[in-house]
């Protein structure tokens, strides 16, 4: 569970400044990462409008918005960890993050992603993603959540 000051993405940043100013339409994500880390902030609190608008629309479902709540209410999402982020050059109206959102219904689950995110109308869109292999954390590897402990002291322990 998440502090009351750290923000649900994992950034070390506090929600206000984070990623709270994005959700709450006071500013725009800067780059695909930020985007990439409000969407799952967005996904923590329900905030279900946030997700549709920064999904580009050629990408929608029409039943977008009944399945993100669908989602919102099945899934507890409890980490996120960036693997990989391309900054953009300047001007450049593609960019992709490959993530691993931790999630929880019955047993702690990932969604390995290479997400595909579009510039366009001064603003960064969501385009889509390919789903990868589950990430196999090394024991010695800081844990997903955030605890600043080895993976084989948090998440990695095996229950006898």
């Amino acid at each position: 569970m998440k502090s009351e000051n750290r923000c649900y993405c994992l950034s070390e940043k506090p929600y206000a400044i984070c990623c709270q100013p994005f959700l709450s339409g006071y500013s725009l994500p800067d780059t695909p990462e930020q985007l990439m880390r409000s969407r799952f902030s967005a996904f923590c609190t329900g905030n279900v409008d946030y997700l549709f608008t920064t999904h580009h629309p050629s990408a929608r479902q029409p039943n977008e918005k009944k399945m993100l709540n669908q989602t919102i209410q099945d899934t507890q999402w409890i980490g996120l960890k960036i693997i990989r982020s391309e900054k953009p050059a300047s001007g450049a109206i593609k960019g992709f993050v490959e993530f691993i959102a931790f999630y929880q219904n019955n047993n702690i689950e990932q969604l390995h992603e290479n997400s595909k995110f579009i510039y366009e109308g001064n603003r960064w869109y969501y385009l889509d993603g390919e789903i990868l292999k589950p990430h196999k954390f090394k024991q010695n590897e800081p844990c997903w959540c955030g605890s600043q402990k080895k993976f084989k002291r948090c998440h990695g322990r095996r229950s006898g």
